[in-house]
């Protein structure tokens, strides 16, 4: 029973070691976007390219581009490749796109329907937020599950650190959007409940979330792309 239970430790560590290699390089790119943002706001950089307004899912201005949420749009077709060059195919390019638009036509029919019922019950109304975004970005798993764990363990590796950020802005106010400066009344709290609910729960449920979501709609682009490409080339010839 013990060699047994040691066999499947042996395999899921074989198994976890290539996918930390994997993402390996995205979250230091995160990590270096996250500092560069963080730093760019603390010193009062260009207020264009490191505003402290807390933004959302939709990029208004350049700061979106010196942050994060935007890299699953590189990083999906990214591990897409790597996946395919470790032998794992996906097992079929229309069912990743598919099930990614079907996500992303979920969360947004969701949270369009929804929000607007439960948004004056803040903040208990981010739950619904929450699960929403958790119920489109687990649609991904039909598709191709070696890409969504993939793209899960990503989306949380680069987002704790986010939350590492957030912790240490709010408890210090060092007035930048990781802290939420400028914000309404109902958003001071206390800084324990504030981290959960401003922090801690939206960066690793909804956030990763959207990191696995939208890492799987480039990746299924790119799959389907590809498999056009090859199909003309295989014609062509």
């Amino acid at each position: 029973m013990s060699r047994g239970l040691g066999d499947v430790y042996k395999r899921q560590l074989l198994v976890d070691k290539p996918l930390l290699r994997m993402i390996a390089g995205p979250v230091i790119i995160s990590v270096i976007i996250t500092a560069l943002r963080l730093t760019g706001e603390l010193l009062g950089w260009s207020g264009e390219w490191f505003s402290k307004a807390t933004g959302g899912i939709v990029p208004s201005g350049w700061t979106w581009l010196v942050g994060i949420t935007w890299l699953p749009v590189l990083f999906g077709p990214w591990f897409a490749r790597a996946l395919q060059r470790a032998g794992e195919e996906a097992p079929s390019s229309l069912k990743v796109l598919g099930l990614a638009l079907a996500g992303a036509a979920l969360a947004l029919v969701g949270l369009r329907t929804l929000v607007p019922v439960v948004s004056e019950h803040f903040p208990h109304f981010l739950i619904v937020v929450w699960a929403v975004g958790a119920v489109a970005a687990a649609l991904q798993v039909l598709g191709w599950p070696a890409l969504f764990r993939v793209l899960l363990a990503y989306g949380l590796a680069s987002r704790l650190v986010v939350v590492l950020v957030m912790l240490l802005a709010m408890w210090g106010d060092w007035g930048t959007h990781y802290d939420y400066v400028g914000m309404p009344a109902q958003f001071q709290m206390p800084l324990v409940p504030r981290f959960l609910w401003l922090a801690f729960f939206p960066q690793l449920v909804f956030w990763t979330a959207f990191t696995v979501l939208l890492g799987s709609l480039s990746a299924g682009v790119f799959l389907v792309v590809s498999r056009l490409a090859v199909g003309g080339r295989t014609s062509g010839a």
